[in-house]
């Protein structure tokens, strides 16, 4: 069983707070508008981190990530980029991706069982019966943007199987 802990648009800001939820995680991913390399550096100083870089980030964040990660952990297929959208209304430049996974989704190494995606600061865990896979969006855990309180998602991966998932909202202080 592997515990992740998942956040994006940090935007410059690490809230001491995430290091408390994500201290019993195993791994951190990071889904982009990390702001700082900082930022970077302090979440992979505390656990194994994966990221992408999104849109606001410049400089060392950039350089240092791409703008699409897949990963397998365990017997699950993880596709990670900043901006991705939700079922229905995904960016189109991820359309014909998913489209090959789902041709190829009889060999366990080309399907996607995971979405992660950041951007919109809009908090959304839901399954595409289409592409089928689910997708997350943890939404933000900096104070940028409009939303009401940032947020992070954690929940385990056990074998082919996602369970646990815990939404954690931080009060804006």
């Amino acid at each position: 069983m592997t515990r992740i802990g998942v956040l994006s648009d940090t935007h410059g800001l690490l809230d001491q707070r995430v290091f408390e939820h994500f201290k019993d995680v195993d791994e951190i991913w990071h889904a982009g508008d990390i702001g700082s390399d900082d930022v970077l550096r302090r979440l992979r100083e505390f656990k194994p981190t994966r990221a992408v870089y999104g849109n606001m980030d410049s400089g060392d964040v950039r350089y240092s990530l791409s703008e699409f990660y897949r990963f397998r952990v365990e017997d699950v297929n993880v596709l990670m980029t900043h901006i991705g959208g939700y079922p229905g209304h995904y960016n189109p430049w991820l359309l014909p991706m998913f489209r090959k996974a789902l041709e190829q989704a009889d060999d366990p190494n080309q399907r996607i069982d995971l979405f992660v995606c950041g951007h919109s600061h809009i908090l959304k865990v839901q399954f595409d019966s289409t592409y089928r896979f689910l997708t997350i969006n943890p939404g933000a855990a900096g104070k940028q943007g409009w939303q009401p309180c940032q947020t992070l998602i954690r929940f385990t991966i056990d074998g082919p199987k996602l369970d646990n998932l815990e939404v954690i909202e931080l009060e804006r202080r």
